[in-house]
């Protein structure tokens, strides 16, 4: 293993890298960016990063958080890439850690854009992002040649904490038989009537993953026509998914951490219908 670290890139000084951080589980993280965890001198991380990922940072260095969470107070974007940009200035070795993948509605882009236009040096180390690492945790695959030959990735609210007028959801719920969306929770009950108004079916399967792929996570399986209420009732907390379509099915065959507290597997789940809800 430590040979594979001494042939990695090192993180130099003046030097930023955006990395991703994945949904939660430190076992999911890039080898890159374990290595740049043991040599930045500062980790500017946001507030999906797993606190067990920050305990891996190097001794010495500094942790800083530059969160933002909806309707909560937070730093601004643009004061998160100011601060980048100074931090290597003065020469540091820099880590932007970010919870998922940092170009998959991580506005990393925005980061890159603001260290490209001050001059400096940078590296971009994907990470796995939870719409797809978080629902596989869940027993949910977003393909599967049987259900589906394409998936969307959405997003649940625009920058100004709305749902995106940009999008055209009825092109969107013709177009993708599987719909994965990030940041749905505020905004469920027009996000589903607008999905139903585009011609899905309120029986189609629906799952709610919370905290994916960490210990409080939590999956809510219920359907388009009852989500908003299922998510009324459970009390669900962000951050959570929201994946739409026939793969939720296989849930009953493919949760192998339920299958590690003892839950039975099904053989062939395709066909069976109904709300069901566990933790």
């Amino acid at each position: 293993m430590d040979q594979a670290f001494r042939d990695l890139p090192a993180l130099e000084p003046g030097w930023v890298w955006l990395t991703g951080a994945g949904p939660g589980d430190p076992g999911l993280l890039s080898l890159l960016a374990l290595h740049a965890l043991r040599q930045a001198d500062f980790v500017v991380y946001d507030a999906l990063v797993d606190p067990r990922i920050l305990d891996l940072a190097r001794p010495g260095s500094v942790l800083e958080f530059a969160g933002k969470r909806g309707g909560k107070p937070s730093a601004r974007q643009r004061d998160i890439s100011l601060r980048l940009v100074e931090l290597a200035k003065e020469r540091k070795r820099v880590l932007r850690l970010k919870g998922g993948d940092p170009f998959v509605f991580g506005r990393g882009g925005e980061e890159a854009m603001a260290l490209v236009a001050a001059g400096i040096p940078f590296r971009i180390v994907p990470g796995i992002s939870a719409g797809i690492g978080g629902l596989a945790y869940a027993g949910i695959p977003v393909t599967h040649r049987d259900i589906n030959s394409a998936v969307a990735f959405v997003t649940g609210h625009d920058s100004g904490g709305l749902v995106p007028d940009s999008i055209d959801w009825e092109a969107l719920a013709k177009g993708a038989p599987v719909l994965v969306i990030y940041m749905a929770l505020k905004h469920i009950e027009p996000i589903t009537r607008r999905l139903l108004a585009a011609g899905r079916q309120a029986a189609e399967p629906v799952a709610i993953v919370s905290k994916a792929s960490t210990a409080d996570q939590r999956v809510i399986e219920t359907t388009l026509g009852q989500a908003a209420e299922a998510v009324a009732e459970s009390g669900i907390e962000p951050p959570a998914m929201v994946v739409l379509g026939e793969v939720v099915r296989l849930r009953a065959a493919l949760d192998w951490l339920g299958a590690l507290s003892g839950r039975k597997l099904e053989a062939n789940p395709l066909g069976r219908s109904g709300r069901s809800q566990s933790a």
